[in-house]
């Protein structure tokens, strides 16, 4: 019975975030994260306190943000999930940028990029490296942000038509200066 209860508000909270209303999320999922806190399942109470955290990005509430991904971070490297762990560190790069802390920024994004290529989560290895292809590109370095997009989209199977028509471009620089792989 439980898990039906909990399984409904942790969707209506997604619901809710998806239609911006940020602090019913909030409320939800705290509904949500008590309840798997009483079943002690420690995942899922870091899972809502990532919702939690996005919620609180949302609305522009970025050091309630850091706290919670990082108690949800803390959760998920002590029981050695590095996926979850990644994408709480790639969020937290997001809450930084929009802090304007590029750096920190940064370091998040790098974090979860390496753990991502190290247990093979080749799309999201790409995604990350995207957001840290943006970051270099309004930096002022294009060069280095056209590499890092390049190695970017080499790891995502499906790509936008924008990504697409990129990655053919990629393909016509290289063969015409014979570098890379094409």
């Amino acid at each position: 019975m439980m898990s039906e209860d909990v399984n409904a508000l942790q969707e209506r909270g997604i619901k809710l975030y998806g239609q911006r209303d940020y602090e019913a999320a909030i409320k939800i999922f705290r509904q949500a994260q008590e309840l798997y806190d009483q079943a002690n399942q420690s995942d899922m109470v870091a899972e809502m306190k990532t919702n939690i955290g996005l919620s609180y990005r949302g609305l522009g509430q970025y050091q309630l943000a850091l706290d919670e991904m990082q108690s949800a971070l803390h959760t998920f490297q002590e029981s050695k999930d590095t996926r979850r762990s990644a994408a709480v560190l790639g969020n937290m790069g997001g809450v930084y940028l929009e802090m304007g802390d590029k750096e920190q920024a940064y370091v998040c994004y790098r974090q979860a990029a390496d753990a991502f290529l190290e247990i093979g989560e080749k799309k999201m290895y790409g995604e990350t490296l995207l957001a840290i292809a943006r970051m270099q590109f309004k930096d002022g370095k294009v060069w280095t942000s056209a590499t890092t997009y390049e190695v970017g989209l080499e790891n995502i199977e499906k790509l936008s038509m924008g990504q697409k028509l990129l990655k053919r471009l990629f393909s016509v620089k290289n063969r015409l200066s014979g570098t890379g792989t094409n």
